[in-house]
Protein backbone atom coordinates (compact mmCIF):
# COMPACT_ATOMS: atom_id res chain seq x y z
CA UNK A 1 0.00 0.00 0.00
CA UNK A 2 1.68 3.52 -0.98
CA UNK A 3 1.80 5.80 2.19
CA UNK A 4 1.70 9.46 2.54
CA UNK A 5 3.40 11.69 4.20
CA UNK A 6 2.13 14.88 5.07
CA UNK A 7 3.95 17.92 4.08
CA UNK A 8 3.40 20.55 6.74
CA UNK A 9 5.24 23.61 5.33
CA UNK A 10 2.20 25.81 4.55
CA UNK A 11 1.02 25.60 8.39
CA UNK A 12 4.16 27.35 9.37
CA UNK A 13 3.52 29.27 6.36
CA UNK A 14 0.50 30.92 8.10
CA UNK A 15 2.35 31.27 11.25
CA UNK A 16 5.02 33.22 9.62
CA UNK A 17 2.44 35.83 7.99
CA UNK A 18 1.80 37.15 11.66
CA UNK A 19 4.93 36.22 13.10
CA UNK A 20 3.60 34.71 16.43
CA UNK A 21 3.12 31.02 17.68
CA UNK A 22 -0.30 29.51 16.13
CA UNK A 23 -0.69 27.40 14.34
CA UNK A 24 1.59 25.41 15.71
CA UNK A 25 3.66 22.90 13.17
CA UNK A 26 3.83 20.65 16.16
CA UNK A 27 -0.16 19.49 16.78
CA UNK A 28 -0.14 19.69 13.12
CA UNK A 29 2.15 16.57 12.68
CA UNK A 30 0.74 14.62 15.89
CA UNK A 31 -2.61 15.25 13.95
CA UNK A 32 -1.55 14.21 10.92
CA UNK A 33 -0.01 11.10 12.16
CA UNK A 34 -2.78 10.01 14.69
CA UNK A 35 -5.25 10.24 11.54
CA UNK A 36 -2.62 7.67 9.60
CA UNK A 37 -0.32 9.85 8.02
CA UNK A 38 3.00 7.36 7.66
CA UNK A 39 5.43 10.39 7.92
CA UNK A 40 5.92 14.04 8.02
CA UNK A 41 7.76 16.31 5.42
CA UNK A 42 9.22 20.24 5.77
CA UNK A 43 11.51 21.89 3.56
CA UNK A 44 13.75 23.76 5.19
CA UNK A 45 14.41 26.88 2.94
CA UNK A 46 17.58 29.21 2.84
CA UNK A 47 15.34 32.43 2.90
CA UNK A 48 13.56 30.54 5.80
CA UNK A 49 10.18 31.94 4.61
CA UNK A 50 8.02 29.09 6.44
CA UNK A 51 9.89 26.33 8.70
CA UNK A 52 12.60 27.47 10.89
CA UNK A 53 15.69 25.51 12.20
CA UNK A 54 13.74 25.62 15.72
CA UNK A 55 10.63 23.70 14.16
CA UNK A 56 13.06 21.10 12.55
CA UNK A 57 14.97 20.16 15.83
CA UNK A 58 11.39 19.98 17.38
CA UNK A 59 9.63 18.28 14.84
CA UNK A 60 12.49 15.21 14.70
CA UNK A 61 12.24 15.10 19.05
CA UNK A 62 7.78 14.34 17.97
CA UNK A 63 7.61 12.57 14.90
CA UNK A 64 7.02 8.93 15.25
CA UNK A 65 7.37 8.03 11.77
CA UNK A 66 9.36 8.62 9.00
CA UNK A 67 10.91 12.98 9.41
CA UNK A 68 11.68 13.48 5.84
CA UNK A 69 13.78 17.20 5.43
CA UNK A 70 13.40 18.28 2.05
CA UNK A 71 16.80 20.38 1.26
CA UNK A 72 19.19 22.15 -0.98
CA UNK A 73 22.59 21.24 -1.76
CA UNK A 74 23.38 24.72 0.75
CA UNK A 75 26.41 23.80 2.70
CA UNK A 76 24.47 25.30 5.12
CA UNK A 77 21.17 23.43 5.31
CA UNK A 78 23.15 20.37 4.72
CA UNK A 79 25.19 21.37 8.28
CA UNK A 80 21.90 21.79 10.21
CA UNK A 81 20.52 18.35 8.47
CA UNK A 82 23.55 16.55 9.87
CA UNK A 83 23.12 17.94 13.25
CA UNK A 84 19.50 17.19 13.47
CA UNK A 85 20.01 13.83 11.86
CA UNK A 86 16.06 13.25 10.43
CA UNK A 87 14.85 9.27 9.12
CA UNK A 88 15.34 10.50 5.74
CA UNK A 89 16.33 13.82 3.45
CA UNK A 90 15.05 14.41 -0.30
CA UNK A 91 17.55 16.90 -2.07
CA UNK A 92 15.48 19.35 -4.16
CA UNK A 93 16.36 22.38 -5.74
CA UNK A 94 15.84 25.52 -4.92
CA UNK A 95 15.49 29.16 -6.16
CA UNK A 96 15.08 32.21 -3.75
CA UNK A 97 12.35 33.80 -5.94
CA UNK A 98 9.75 31.15 -6.48
CA UNK A 99 7.29 30.72 -4.73
CA UNK A 100 7.62 26.98 -4.72
CA UNK A 101 9.86 24.38 -5.87
CA UNK A 102 9.62 24.84 -9.80
CA UNK A 103 11.04 21.39 -11.18
CA UNK A 104 13.14 18.40 -10.58
CA UNK A 105 16.94 18.59 -9.42
CA UNK A 106 19.33 18.55 -12.56
CA UNK A 107 21.07 15.44 -10.98
CA UNK A 108 23.78 15.08 -14.09
CA UNK A 109 24.91 18.89 -13.31
CA UNK A 110 25.74 18.18 -9.57
CA UNK A 111 26.58 14.95 -9.87
CA UNK A 112 29.59 14.89 -8.06
CA UNK A 113 28.10 16.74 -5.10
CA UNK A 114 25.42 14.96 -4.71
CA UNK A 115 27.35 11.25 -4.88
CA UNK A 116 29.10 12.92 -1.33
CA UNK A 117 26.35 14.04 0.31
CA UNK A 118 24.41 10.68 -0.11
CA UNK A 119 27.57 8.78 1.23
CA UNK A 120 27.71 10.88 4.33
CA UNK A 121 24.02 11.21 5.37
CA UNK A 122 24.34 7.14 4.18
CA UNK A 123 27.40 7.26 7.36
CA UNK A 124 24.88 8.33 9.26
CA UNK A 125 22.11 6.18 8.81
CA UNK A 126 19.76 8.48 6.97
CA UNK A 127 18.42 7.57 3.70
CA UNK A 128 18.47 9.65 0.77
CA UNK A 129 15.86 10.70 -1.83
CA UNK A 130 16.38 12.80 -5.42
CA UNK A 131 13.52 14.96 -6.18
CA UNK A 132 13.76 14.78 -9.95
CA UNK A 133 11.78 14.85 -13.12
CA UNK A 134 10.04 11.98 -14.60
CA UNK A 135 12.91 10.66 -16.34
CA UNK A 136 13.90 7.24 -17.41
CA UNK A 137 17.47 8.02 -17.19
CA UNK A 138 17.41 10.49 -14.14
CA UNK A 139 15.77 8.18 -12.50
CA UNK A 140 18.98 5.41 -13.58
CA UNK A 141 21.60 7.97 -12.59
CA UNK A 142 20.30 8.49 -9.11
CA UNK A 143 20.60 4.65 -8.71
CA UNK A 144 23.77 4.30 -10.11
CA UNK A 145 24.98 7.83 -7.19
CA UNK A 146 23.55 5.54 -4.78
CA UNK A 147 20.12 7.15 -3.55
CA UNK A 148 17.85 4.92 -1.77
CA UNK A 149 14.55 6.69 -3.71
CA UNK A 150 13.53 9.52 -5.86
CA UNK A 151 10.69 11.50 -5.90
CA UNK A 152 8.56 12.00 -9.15
CA UNK A 153 8.26 15.72 -9.32
CA UNK A 154 4.34 15.29 -10.34
CA UNK A 155 4.18 19.29 -11.20
CA UNK A 156 3.48 19.05 -14.92
CA UNK A 157 1.21 16.27 -14.86
CA UNK A 158 -0.93 18.11 -12.16
CA UNK A 159 -0.80 21.17 -14.01
CA UNK A 160 -1.53 19.71 -17.30
CA UNK A 161 -4.86 19.21 -19.02
CA UNK A 162 -6.63 16.61 -21.49
CA UNK A 163 -4.13 14.98 -23.46
CA UNK A 164 -0.93 16.88 -22.03
CA UNK A 165 -2.01 15.50 -18.80
CA UNK A 166 -2.42 11.73 -20.07
CA UNK A 167 1.17 12.00 -21.83
CA UNK A 168 2.82 13.41 -18.44
CA UNK A 169 1.22 10.38 -16.33
CA UNK A 170 2.93 8.39 -19.12
CA UNK A 171 6.26 9.78 -18.24
CA UNK A 172 5.70 8.76 -14.90
CA UNK A 173 4.67 5.37 -15.45
CA UNK A 174 7.86 4.62 -17.24
CA UNK A 175 10.40 6.46 -14.90
CA UNK A 176 8.15 3.85 -12.10
CA UNK A 177 8.87 0.88 -14.44
CA UNK A 178 12.82 1.99 -14.77
CA UNK A 179 12.80 2.41 -10.63
CA UNK A 180 11.19 -0.87 -10.41
CA UNK A 181 14.30 -2.45 -12.91
CA UNK A 182 16.74 -0.77 -11.03
CA UNK A 183 15.51 -1.43 -7.47
CA UNK A 184 15.30 2.13 -6.54
CA UNK A 185 12.18 3.10 -4.37
CA UNK A 186 9.76 5.59 -6.38
CA UNK A 187 7.87 8.62 -4.00
CA UNK A 188 5.95 10.96 -5.68
CA UNK A 189 4.77 14.66 -4.67
CA UNK A 190 3.94 18.43 -5.85
CA UNK A 191 0.56 19.77 -6.57
CA UNK A 192 -1.66 16.83 -5.89
CA UNK A 193 -4.56 16.62 -4.79
CA UNK A 194 -7.97 14.48 -4.41
CA UNK A 195 -8.81 15.15 -8.14
CA UNK A 196 -5.84 13.82 -9.70
CA UNK A 197 -4.59 11.39 -7.50
CA UNK A 198 -6.00 8.13 -8.70
CA UNK A 199 -3.66 7.89 -12.13
CA UNK A 200 -1.20 8.12 -10.18
CA UNK A 201 -1.87 5.43 -7.77
CA UNK A 202 -1.03 2.79 -11.28
CA UNK A 203 2.39 3.71 -11.22
CA UNK A 204 4.57 0.71 -10.30
CA UNK A 205 5.79 0.41 -6.94
CA UNK A 206 4.57 3.81 -5.74
CA UNK A 207 6.31 3.18 -2.16
CA UNK A 208 5.09 7.29 -0.46
CA UNK A 209 3.13 10.21 -1.69
CA UNK A 210 4.60 13.59 -0.16
CA UNK A 211 1.19 16.05 -0.37
CA UNK A 212 0.83 19.55 1.88
CA UNK A 213 -0.87 22.35 0.13
CA UNK A 214 -4.00 20.73 -1.02
CA UNK A 215 -4.07 18.77 2.68
CA UNK A 216 -3.75 22.38 4.51
CA UNK A 217 -5.65 24.05 1.98
CA UNK A 218 -8.64 21.63 2.50
CA UNK A 219 -8.19 21.69 6.21
CA UNK A 220 -9.36 25.58 6.18
CA UNK A 221 -12.92 24.48 5.31
CA UNK A 222 -12.91 20.88 7.21
CA UNK A 223 -10.16 20.35 9.34
CA UNK A 224 -7.26 18.87 9.72
CA UNK A 225 -7.84 15.50 10.78
CA UNK A 226 -10.18 15.29 8.18
CA UNK A 227 -8.09 16.38 5.18
CA UNK A 228 -5.64 13.62 6.16
CA UNK A 229 -8.65 11.19 6.81
CA UNK A 230 -9.80 12.05 3.09
CA UNK A 231 -6.45 11.84 1.45
CA UNK A 232 -5.97 8.62 2.76
CA UNK A 233 -9.05 7.10 1.82
CA UNK A 234 -8.09 8.57 -1.87
CA UNK A 235 -5.25 6.55 -1.58
CA UNK A 236 -6.69 3.42 -0.43
CA UNK A 237 -9.49 3.45 -3.08
CA UNK A 238 -12.46 3.73 -0.10
CA UNK A 239 -13.26 6.94 -1.52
Amino acid sequence: MTSLCVNIDHVATLRQARGGYEPDVIEAARICEERGASGITVHLREDRRHIQDSDVAALKSIVKGNFNLEMSLSDEIILVAKKTIPGQITIVPEKRAELTTEGGLNVSANRIKIARVIEEFHDLGVAVSLFIEPQPDVVLLSKELGADYVELHTGSYCNAKGQAAAAEMERIYASARAAAEVGIGLNAGHGLNCANLPPLLKAEKLHELNVGHSIISRSVFIGLAAAVDEMLRIIRGTL
